[in-house]
């Protein structure tokens, strides 16, 4: 019983970064109608800003946060206005070239990082990094209970950004209906920047706080945009909401499919349920909310 609880407390935490990597992604796919394939791959630049700055200047990797975010909120809003927006009005034989310049970008920052920094892995280690906390016989990591804590306020304050504030009405808007909001006077154009924008400080968020407890290399990119699309597809295309529950889906079923089959299998049993939501569940957990 103790293994069973100490498996759902760490799925359960790992599941909440997980939800913030997801709702960047289908924050994205709700407005633009298009999946970010540089997702993974713009976390990963986060993560080595967050690596520098600790490794020259001596910054905490959660008060780096504070730079990170802006820098890649900045470089995002940038890749839309001037990499991706530029082909909606061009005429290509290829309908979602959009797409395929995401995968390019991403291959482009991979290959940068790799030229700064090297392939080897490197990572963070600060006084608290392999930290843990004892409740009976179940143990807490602190480092992820901090992620947590943060990924929640993070993911409260997106929702009251989104439901509270004009802008975020009209990022709604936008996303349900862009015809209809802009003849109702919002500028979509700038929408979608400000998305990308907020998007990818969302990735970079959950990679500055995975930077205490994850190791860093350029490849790491692809895999996490893989897990950022399949939480997209648990929680259904476009549903902030849904990224929450697909989040912490994924997160469980990785630490369990670790504890109770085998770790070299945990990235298995996600795309299994991947597949298992697509054939049975196409809309994911999208019933759940409209949001």
């Amino acid at each position: 019983m103790d293994l069973f609880l100490q498996t759902l407390v760490s799925g359960f935490l790992k599941g909440g970064l997980y939800a913030l990597i997801g709702m960047g992604m289908t924050l994205i796919m709700g407005v633009m109608g298009i999946i970010n394939l540089a997702h993974g791959q713009i976390m990963m630049v986060s993560m080595y800003l967050t690596y520098s700055l600790f490794t020259l200047l001596g910054i905490d990797p959660y008060l780096s946060l504070f730079l990170g975010a802006p820098v890649i909120f900045t470089l995002g809003l940038l890749i839309q206005q001037h990499l991706l927006n530029p082909l909606l009005r061009v005429e290509t034989i290829l309908p979602e070239n959009q797409v395929l310049m995401t995968v390019g970008i991403g291959m482009v920052l991979t290959e940068i990082m790799r030229f700064i920094f090297s392939s080897d892995f490197k990572s963070v280690k600060t006084p608290y990094s392999n930290a843990t906390i004892f409740w009976g016989e179940i143990s807490f990591s602190v480092p992820l209970m901090i992620d947590f804590a943060i990924a929640v306020a993070l993911t409260a304050a997106l929702f009251f950004f989104l439901v509270k504030t004009d802008l975020g009405r009209s990022i709604r808007a936008t996303a349900q209906d862009r015809t209809a909001a802009s003849l109702m006077g919002v500028d979509t154009e700038r929408i979608t920047y400000i998305t990308f924008g907020i998007g990818s400080a969302l990735a970079a968020a959950a990679g500055t706080l995975l930077m205490p407890i994850f190791y860093l290399y350029p490849d790491m990119g692809g895999p996490f945009t893989r897990k950022a699309f399949v939480i997209c597809i648990l929680g259904g295309l476009g549903s902030t909401v849904g990224a929450i529950f697909g989040g912490i889906t994924l997160g469980l079923a990785e630490a369990f499919g670790a504890t109770y089959v085998g770790m070299e299998y945990e990235d298995m049993i996600g795309l299994v349920i991947f597949l298992l939501v697509l054939l049975f569940l196409p809309g994911g957990f999208r019933w759940l909310t409209k949001a």
